[in-house]
């Protein structure tokens, strides 16, 4: 019989999509999760650095010390961020906790506070990152653990049926860009523009903020999604899509590459291919084969892998 973990959850946010899907995970695999998110989150806003400030983590400190005294196996920092603030609940006296960091992969994206994330994750007994382009970037030992897509939620939806759900009463053909326009590393502009050329009548679309449980009706909706960010850790979206068979055209950003490798009509291209292959993709106007192609990100397969590290470091801080 699993013995049940209790872990200690520390994130910037508890809301995306991702981290959404690894609670259940954990859960599946015996795992209790305590989620204690940085205070003052603003989900209009894109980016965790600049939506808080200092203020908001010095008050952060005192929580995560007072909930580590609690009855924990492990902490878990999901973001570097986090990570000073796990290191610190380790430290408390008759606790000693494990830590384990996730790294996300913004985190050394144009980020001041870089240095510092390096620096204590690196005091971490053991770093995740979820992707293996990620890993090159990190300068210690980690376990790649990819995000995973909940297929049951993220599943194949006639169109007709997704269009009448999120209001596109329309039978043109629509591209995709699943972000907003102005975040700035999405390069909306890149995406305008291929779409701008392409023959025809094409509409390209944008979606954010919306509530996850739509998200798949979105993608289904579209005939093609189209990644054309300048940098990804992710992006979890290129997942998504492909579990719904939607066809996705992407910049080789991320795991684009990773995940897209046998994936039929469904394209990694430089920006001067990225029109040409959209074209392919609306000419055939099939769907894709991303679902069966997925294996390994399913949610089942990161709770066995998530588990898996939780316990080494058990079992490394019990012979230490």
């Amino acid at each position: 019989m699993t013995t049940t973990m209790r872990v200690l959850s520390l994130t910037t946010t508890d809301w995306r999509s991702f981290y959404q899907s690894q609670m259940t995970a954990l859960e599946r695999v015996d795992v209790e999760v305590t989620t204690l998110p940085v205070p003052s989150e603003h989900r209009a806003l894109e980016d965790d650095v600049r939506r808080r400030t200092p203020l908001d983590y010095a008050r952060y400190l005192p929580h995560v010390l007072r909930e580590a005294r609690g009855d924990y196996d492990l902490v878990h920092a999901n973001y570097g961020l986090t990570a000073p603030f796990a290191v610190a609940a380790s430290a408390l006296p008759r606790t000693e906790l494990p830590v384990v960091c996730t790294l996300w992969g913004g985190e050394y994206r144009d980020n001041p506070f870089a240095p510092l994330i390096e620096r204590f994750a690196a005091r971490a007994d053991r770093v995740v990152v979820p992707s293996n382009a990620m890993a090159d970037r990190v300068d210690r030992s980690c376990r790649v653990v990819p995000f995973p897509v909940d297929t049951e939620q993220f599943r194949p939806i006639s169109r007709a049926e997704a269009r009448e759900h999120v209001g596109w009463t329309t039978d043109e053909r629509i591209v995709l860009f699943p972000y907003a326009p102005s975040r700035e590393e999405k390069n909306y502009p890149l995406a305008n523009r291929v779409v701008d050329g392409l023959e025809g009548e094409v509409s390209l679309r944008t979606v954010a903020n919306q509530p996850y449980e739509d998200v798949p009706y979105y993608l289904n909706a579209a005939d093609a999604v189209l990644i054309t960010s300048r940098f990804e850790s992710g992006p979890m979206t290129i997942k998504e899509a492909a579990a719904c068979n939607t066809p996705v055209v992407s910049r080789d950003v991320g795991f684009a590459r990773e995940v897209l490798a046998d994936v039929e009509n469904s394209y990694v291209a430089d920006d001067a291919a990225l029109r040409d292959r959209l074209a392919d993709v609306l000419e055939t106007a099939e769907p894709s084969d991303g679902r069966a192609r997925i294996t390994g990100y399913g949610i089942d397969e990161m709770g066995a892998r998530l588990r898996a590290v939780y316990e080494r470091c058990l079992e490394n801080a019990t012979s230490s």
